[in-house]
């Protein structure tokens, strides 16, 4: 990996953490190459201070620190992108990223569908939403549901219809984000259930 640290002259390079599970991106500091070596050797990202000047490993006083999963080098050989497992909030005024976001695993539009559904069950209006007049009919009349769109899955995977079958995928995926609701549950929980398994 060779930095380009003479790039700036003040020998900094920018250094992008981003958690290493949930993707996100928890905050941007700056190294030169003692605290790139350091970072490596000690497996706990540390900066160069520009206001302390000087080495400075995160957490070293309030023991939030990162421990380093992967280091990445940009195309112009100038900018890193860290991959770490943060202890505690990463952000010095406690919030879990330094943009004020809870650090939380994010699944792209099933997290966006689950808020959708979630919201739907919390507003009640059973009139004009699908999802809340179902789940009003309680947990039994969900699980039914889950069971007969399993059911059509299996039917169109054995035709040859494609366009169906997504069809059918679709409705199952979508009743089932209801079911995991309707008992409490996520995505992620399903998610630490299959990492428990993971041998």
């Amino acid at each position: 990996m060779k930095i380009d640290f003479n790039k700036n002259k003040d020998g900094l390079v920018p250094a992008i953490i981003q958690d290493a599970t949930t993707k996100n991106v928890l905050m941007l500091g700056y190294m030169n190459e003692e605290a790139f070596h350091k970072t490596k050797d000690t497996k706990l990202v540390t900066f160069f201070s520009r206001t302390k000047n000087r080495l400075w490993t995160k957490g070293e006083e309030s023991g939030n620190v990162l421990h380093l999963v992967d280091i990445k080098l940009d195309c112009d050989n100038d900018s890193l992108l860290l991959q770490v497992t943060p202890k505690g909030p990463t952000c010095h005024k406690g919030s879990d990223t330094c943009w004020n976001e809870e650090n939380n695993q994010k699944y792209g539009f099933f997290s966006t569908l689950e808020d959708t559904i979630s919201e739907r069950i919390a507003n009640k209006d059973t009139e004009k939403s699908y999802v809340a007049s179902l789940f009003a009919k309680g947990i039994n009349k969900v699980a039914q549901k889950v069971g007969e769109e399993a059911v059509e899955v299996v039917i169109e995977a054995m035709d040859d219809n494609d366009s169906l079958f997504l069809y059918e995928s679709a409705d199952l995926l979508f009743h089932y984000l209801m079911l995991l609701q309707a008992k409490g549950f996520t995505l992620k929980d399903i998610e630490a259930e299959l990492k428990n398994r993971q041998k």
